[in-house]
């Protein structure tokens, strides 16, 4: 094998020459003034890219002066437009008294772009009274209340409705101006009735309309409709007068006299109890009380018919020209109850009476009837039953003592939603009214008993008009003598009797009590005796809280047994009334000519202010003459026309009216008459 030869390669040194480097040229940094000047020529450059493309906007409204907040891009204001881009943006717009305007608008490309801003006036304030006053005000279906009425109304056109009974509905329209104006309006209802001028010989006939006898007795004008209406006379051992009148609303109508004639006979029938169906010779003639004309001298069978009680029948012959009077006395239908109670042995009180003990069966007419259980050391057990003959029923009740009854009690609220304060009290029997011996007693003021068991809170102070307004807002207690009695710290005057429970109902919707009281639409109130909303205090408890001492004895006037009272211990008819009211206390000043604010004279021993003076106050119960030494219902009567009033007012200064005994009555306000709450603590 042959080896391979390396070519020859001379390696020579040479000498070394750097490399050439390239330098580059440094361009000069400006200074202060000359980046001054780029700034400018930018704002400048920009300024006519936003002039060249940005578009005239205005707005149109309806109002002199307004003011307008854009967002969403830049904005120039110039003049009466606004130089915008194309773009979104949010617009808000504010006028005075007038809604605030908020929206999006879109810019476009299109010149001269105009937005139009229609802003709506805030609402106004509009007071609205009527003639008469009193008016049902509906709007959009809606009761908004009754005149004098003032309310907030939107702007623009208005429509509202003005009801009231006799009186013609009447549909109104009217502008309301708004921006916070206040305006006012009056309204003429016109009557849907007449006045009718009846006369009768003889005198007092009874006068009837359409089969409903009327309180007015012949001669007299009486109120009637419009239409047509049966109009009847009648007086006893005489023939009924009928005639059939068309009454046009607010023409008068005048008939000329009217001369009964003497019939057979004239039956008078009454029945225990009331309202009991009547049929005469198999014809029906009304319920009781009943006064029918029936032939001479022949027998007619009389038959009496009443739910729950047992029928009866009589046979009556009238002689010629007799007037008689039968009375029916019904016996009830009865069921049978089993009242059982733990402990045994507990007072069972059937309607305000007691007849008997528990553990034991009843016999009891069969309506509802209102069961009190008693037992001493434990607390009363109240409700009602409806027993149903043979079906027997059960009542089991197991008695709280007193101390869990107190226990409970005491957890409840003593501050009303108006924050009325209220105090508790457990009261005790109470004999109401005055001896026959007593200086200034009125004959409504017989001895009675009241044995009072449940505990009760009654207010403080009386209602003061503020507080009553918050109910009724437009309610006004006027001025006497020109002397105003409408004060917000004054006592809520000129309120019916209905009116007051109506407030108490309110006021426990307030507080989530269930109401006492439930009005019919027949003009009816209806109690419930366990429901713990607020009332009026009863009678019983008035006289309790206002005269009963420690020691037993009872207050002769509020401030002690003697006269005259001290000075300023209340608010009686003092030297400051004498021009304004009949007969004062001489000698005697409280400074106040009408009512003083609620809560200005001390209260009594238990922390009651104004049981005497001020204004006279509703209590619940109706108003009757008692029975003298009998014991009556804690609640009062079941039934009546009026009710009591009790306590002296600004008004009074004589020794009858100044007496805590002292018992008033009516049903409609008065200017010296308010009222307080109470309510059972359980």
């Amino acid at each position: 094998m042959s080896e391979s030869k390396s070519p020859n390669i001379t390696i020579a040194a040479t000498g070394f020459e750097p490399s050439t480097v390239t330098t580059r040229k440094k361009w000069p940094i400006p200074n202060w003034w000359q980046w001054l000047l780029i700034s400018i020529g930018i704002a400048v450059v920009a300024i006519f890219m936003f002039l060249f493309t940005a578009t005239a906007v205005q707005f149109d409204t309806n109002v002199d002066t307004f003011e307008i907040e854009l967002r969403g891009g830049l904005v120039f204001e110039s003049g009466p437009s606004f130089l915008m881009r194309r773009g979104s943006y949010q617009l808000r717009a504010s006028a005075d008294n007038h809604y605030e305007i908020r929206r999006s608008i879109e810019v476009t490309e299109k010149d001269a772009q105009r937005f139009d801003l229609q802003f709506v006036p805030l609402p106004g304030r509009v007071s609205i009274a009527t003639m008469p006053s009193e008016v049902t005000v509906v709007q959009d279906g809606e009761v908004r209340g009754s005149t004098p009425l003032t309310r907030s109304m939107d702007y623009g056109e208005q429509s509202i409705l003005l009801r009231k009974d006799r009186y013609f509905d009447k549909q109104v329209e009217f502008f309301v101006e708004g921006k916070n104006i206040e305006q006012e309006f009056h309204f003429v209802l016109d009557p849907d009735f007449a006045t009718l001028d009846i006369h009768s010989n003889p005198t007092s006939a009874e006068i009837s309309i359409d089969g409903e006898i009327l309180e007015k007795r012949t001669p007299g004008p009486i109120e009637i409709m419009s239409g047509e209406h049966l109009i009847s006379v009648k007086l006893p051992g005489y023939k009924r007068w009928n005639d059939i009148i068309f009454v046009r609303p607010g023409e008068d109508i005048s008939l000329d006299p009217i001369n009964l004639q003497l019939v057979g006979g004239s039956l008078h029938i009454t029945s225990r109890p009331a309202n009991a169906s009547v049929t005469i010779a198999g014809q029906y003639r009304g319920t009781t009380p009943v006064v029918t004309d029936l032939a001479a001298d022949r027998p007619f069978q009389v038959d009496i018919q009443a739910a729950t009680y047992h029928s009866q029948s009589r046979l009556v012959t009238l002689q010629p020209g007799e007037g008689k009077h039968i009375q029916f006395d019904l016996k009830p239908v009865t069921g049978e109850v089993a009242i059982i109670t733990q402990p045994e042995a507990a007072e069972v009180w059937i309607d305000g009476k007691q007849i008997g003990y528990s553990n034991s069966t009843i016999s009891l007419h069969a309506v509802e009837h209102h069961i009190a259980l008693r037992k001493s050391g434990y607390a009363s057990y109240e409700t009602s039953i409806t027993p149903v003959p043979d079906y027997p029923k059960e009542l089991r009740v197991r008695l709280l003592t007193q101390d869990e009854a107190r226990l409970e009690a005491l957890k409840r609220a003593r501050t009303t939603a108006q924050g009325q304060e209220l105090v508790l009290f457990q009261p005790t029997a109470i004999q109401m009214g005055a001896s026959r011996r007593q200086p200034g007693r009125r004959a409504n003021e017989n001895l009675r008993t009241a044995n009072l068991a449940r505990l009760f809170y009654l207010s403080k102070n009386e209602i003061s008009n503020a507080e009553f307004r918050a109910f009724a807002a437009g309610h006004s207690s006027g001025d006497f003598e020109n002397i105003d009695l409408d004060k917000d710290e004054q006592p809520v005057t000129n309120v019916s009797w209905v009116e007051a429970t109506r407030y108490c109902n309110w006021l426990s919707h307030q507080d989530g009590l269930d109401p006492f009281y439930t009005h019919k639409a027949t003009g009816d109130v209806i109690t419930n005796p366990t429901a713990l909303g607020y009332r009026l205090p009863t009678e019983a408890e008035w006289s309790w809280v206002a005269r009963y001492q420690e020691d037993g004895d009872l207050l002769l006037y509020p401030w002690g047994n003697k006269l005259p009272p001290p000075n300023r211990h209340g608010n009686y008819a003092d030297r400051a009334a004498q021009h304004v009211v009949g007969r004062v206390i001489f000698n005697y000043n409280d400074n106040h000519t009408v009512s003083a604010p609620i809560g200005t004279f001390d209260p009594n021993d238990k922390g009651i202010y104004d049981l005497g003076g001020n204004v006279a106050e509703w209590v619940h119960d109706f108003y009757e003459i008692p029975q003298s030494g009998s014991v009556v219902s804690v609640l009062g009567p079941d039934s009546g026309e009026y009710h009591v009033i009790r306590g002296s007012s600004w008004m009074h200064g004589s020794v009858t009216d100044l007496r805590l005994s002292f018992r008033d009555y009516g049903e409609d306000g008065r200017k010296d008459v308010g009222f307080r709450l109470a309510r059972y603590a359980e």
